[in-house]
């Protein structure tokens, strides 16, 4: 399987395109429409699918909603598949997202970590579970709009940032590999937030001024500390601040609440600025520091994926993001057996925490990542 070779900005038709399936995640925004108008302009076989995802029951109602399916969201999909006379489909994936997506996130929380949902989903729900119903629909390739590109190449597929740096979902996406590089498409890497709304509207599309979502899709009002509080109560017990030294400095609201480096919200003044250092769920002791204290100069991260297919023979320089909006920060990283890595900065970087996804690049290209592990080296 190659990917198709074209010029990635192009929208007039291409006749090599016609013989070409793609099925397009669609979520009735912007991005997920312009990625299958693009498709639809460019001549291939276009078949838009919308995921049902979990839904959580609102407050106060019997009635259950998320923030990325819901039926109004549901009928601006099929709006737009309409107007690009395309077929379209929804796929019931409520139970498959909850067990591979929500109770992780769940599990991952009372265990003292903060889980990063997105990439747990792109693992196991878009670029598995819908790129295996994709192919079983006769399609080619897999369309998503996240913002983020592919360049075939003799070494293999390379999963590059976005054009837009501010917009770029590479992140959440170093959990594929070659195999599913070679069957996706992402048509909106190469363009600008901007652009995609002005192709929205070129494209007559009936969401091109369309909000966004930022929220967890899965949670009915947004608010992930009252989720937690309703689904994760063995995590949210009261319990010791202390810091460091073993000093007893204040009460927590229960560990899921907190995250490490945090520093509003703790409730504890004690002369000086304190930050979460380390959540100790065993004893459900919160433990504070100062700001030096929160910084660490290195990590492992487990479940490490090389997009290349084998991690390096001997460490290698690249630079690390470890959250989805951290700045880049030069590292040398080791490959370990048990797809694990080391991770070492050269000077302490703030807030390191088990959970969250940590994911290597070189120049515009992410070579791969992991999850922030619990264990100290």
């Amino acid at each position: 399987m190659r990917q198709p070779h074209q010029n990635p900005r192009a929208i007039a038709a291409n006749e090599e395109n016609s013989t070409r399936r793609v099925v397009v995640a669609m979520s009735g925004g912007v991005d997920s429409s312009v990625a299958a108008g693009l498709l639809v302009a460019r001549g291939f076989d276009v078949i838009g699918v919308m995921m049902r995802l979990y839904s959580e029951p609102s407050q106060g109602s019997e009635t259950k909603h998320n923030r990325c399916c819901t039926p109004d969201q549901m009928a601006d999909a099929r709006r737009v598949a309409n107007q690009l006379n395309i077929p379209f489909y929804v796929l019931d994936t409520q139970e498959f997202f909850f067990n591979t997506v929500v109770q992780p996130f769940i599990d991952g929380h009372v265990s003292g970590q903060t889980p990063n949902p997105c990439i747990a989903c792109n693992r196991s729900v878009r670029f598995d579970f819908l790129l295996k119903h994709a192919l079983a629909l006769g399609a080619d390739y897999l369309a998503t709009g996240h913002y983020a590109r592919v360049s075939d190449t003799a070494e293999g597929y390379q999963l590059k940032k976005a054009i837009d740096g501010d917009k770029d979902q590479s992140y959440v996406l170093h959990v594929l590999g070659q195999y599913e590089l070679a069957r996706v498409i992402f048509p909106v890497g190469d363009y600008t937030k901007m652009e995609v709304r002005e192709l929205a509207s070129q494209l007559e599309l009936p969401v091109a001024s369309k909000s966004e979502s930022m929220d967890l899709c899965f949670l009915a009002d947004g608010n992930y500390r009252r989720f937690l509080v309703e689904n994760a109560a063995s995590s949210l017990h009261p319990g010791p601040i202390m810091t460091l030294t073993g000093s007893k400095i204040g009460q927590h609201l229960g560990l899921g609440h907190y995250t490490i480096g945090q520093r509003k919200g703790l409730g504890v003044s004690v002369g000086q600025p304190m930050f979460v250092v380390k959540k100790d769920p065993a004893n459900n002791i919160l433990i504070l520091g100062t700001r030096e204290e929160a910084s660490k100069k290195r990590f492992i991260a487990q479940q490490v994926n090389w997009i290349a297919g084998n991690g390096p023979a001997a460490p290698i320089m690249a630079e690390v993001k470890i959250r989805y909006r951290a700045n880049l920060v030069p590292a040398i990283i080791t490959a370990l057996d048990d797809n694990k890595a080391r991770v070492v900065f050269e000077k302490p970087v703030f807030g390191i925490t088990a959970g969250q996804g940590a994911v290597f690049y070189q120049g515009e290209i992410c070579i791969g990542g992991g999850i922030i592990a619990d264990e100290v080296i």
